[in-house]
């Protein structure tokens, strides 16, 4: 099926979002701020997939134990005289990629949850329900629990983060969805016989893809600050380095207070990825904004 035409109604919906994400594509290179935000953040996607190239990988133990920075060592050293700044730099690939497989699991469960509630209306108080308590549930306790008892490993963690993850995701777009689902073009999609599956891939999706968009982003922050904290609490995959377990290693040496470089940068790390996403969806979320754009 193409678009729909019927007396008096006039819909092209692909051409209004190719013109929408036009105008929002160009509001958002006007805010200088995003545009940042967005460089950091291809920038730390840069440094993850080109880790191999820029440091090697942090093993085994030297003699230059908990050194300063200095030009051999630019983030000086860990208790084993291990280089921080080739944990910092691996860590940016397996926090991204925990932040990115989370936030896209999370993402996939809260659309289509979000979705079936706001069209079929018949299951949306029991959809309504489970999202409700899930949201209600204590999630930091649960995360460790589940971590602990499942073990520490790479799949584990993003399981667990995305599984806690979903609920905000599905009321934020069930709450988009319920807008669109009673608009005239829904209407005609569904007097020209099209199917469910059809409507909701081609016109319903396509309407909360903005907000999806800003939910990715901002769940993916999330995660890496979850992956971080139960990777500190010893929790996280102890076969590879991420953000987490350098701060863990350096608790665990005790040296948190009498080195701070081991960490002060892995937490610079994080902070500068969580602010730059924060900063690229309220800039997108200002450009898709009609008033926004007129400003």
């Amino acid at each position: 099926m193409s678009a729909i035409a019927l007396p008096g109604i006039e819909v092209d919906p692909v051409a209004d979002q190719e013109s929408a994400a036009s105008a929002t594509w160009y509001a958002f290179r006007r805010n200088p701020l995003g545009l940042i935000a967005l460089g950091m953040l291809v920038l730390l996607t840069l440094i993850a997939v080109a880790a191999p190239l820029i440091s090697p990988y942090p093993r085994g133990f030297s003699t230059d134990v908990l050194q300063a920075p200095s030009s051999a060592h630019f983030f000086g050293t860990d208790s084993l005289g291990r280089d921080v700044f080739a944990e910092v730099v691996w860590g940016t690939r397996i926090s991204m990629t925990v932040g990115v497989s989370a936030s896209a699991l999370a993402i996939g469960i809260g659309v289509l949850v979000g979705m079936l509630g706001a069209y079929f209306r018949r299951v949306d108080a029991v959809l309504r329900l489970v999202v409700d308590l899930s949201l209600s549930l204590p999630v930091l306790p649960l995360m460790i629990l589940v971590a602990a008892v499942a073990g520490p490993s790479l799949g584990t963690i993003i399981v667990v983060i995305s599984f806690f993850s979903w609920p905000e995701v599905a009321r934020v777009v069930r709450s988009q969805a319920l807008s669109v689902v009673n608009l005239p073009y829904m209407d005609a999609a569904r007097l020209v016989g099209g199917g469910h599956a059809w409507i909701l891939r081609r016109h319903l999706l396509p309407a909360v893809a903005p907000v999806v968009t800003v939910s990715v982003v901002l769940t993916a922050s999330r995660a890496v600050i979850a992956e971080a904290g139960l990777s500190f609490l010893g929790l996280g995959d102890p076969n590879s380095w991420s953000w987490g377990r350098v701060l863990y290693e350096s608790q665990q040496a005790g040296s948190m207070t009498s080195a701070w470089w081991t960490t002060l940068f892995p937490s610079i790390a994080i902070l500068l990825l969580v602010v730059a996403a924060t900063l690229v969806a309220l800039a997108y979320n200002d450009a898709r904004n009609p008033r926004g754009r007129e400003s």
